[in-house]
């Protein structure tokens, strides 16, 4: 795969979200990342994620990385 090839990783953070009745503006707020990084992410246009950006995620939302991120099959 190229690095201009588009990935398969899905994010589902609206999914979790909604779950947990947080807005994307209350999770940066919360996790100290912008809306916009955030936007970026949710809408699976993201080439990366810092660790320590997925661990604070996954602190606010109290999930797992398995739970924000799936791979799609070929």
């Amino acid at each position: 795969m190229s690095e201009d090839a588009p990935h398969r990783v899905v994010c589902h953070l609206d999914r979790l979200l909604t779950d947990r009745g947080m807005t994307l503006a209350e999770l940066a707020a919360r996790v100290g990342v912008t809306v916009v990084n955030l936007s970026v992410l949710k809408n699976d246009r993201a080439r990366a994620v810092r660790f320590s950006t997925l661990t604070a995620i996954c602190d606010v939302l109290q999930c797992q990385p398995g739970d924000l991120f799936s791979v799609q099959p070929r």
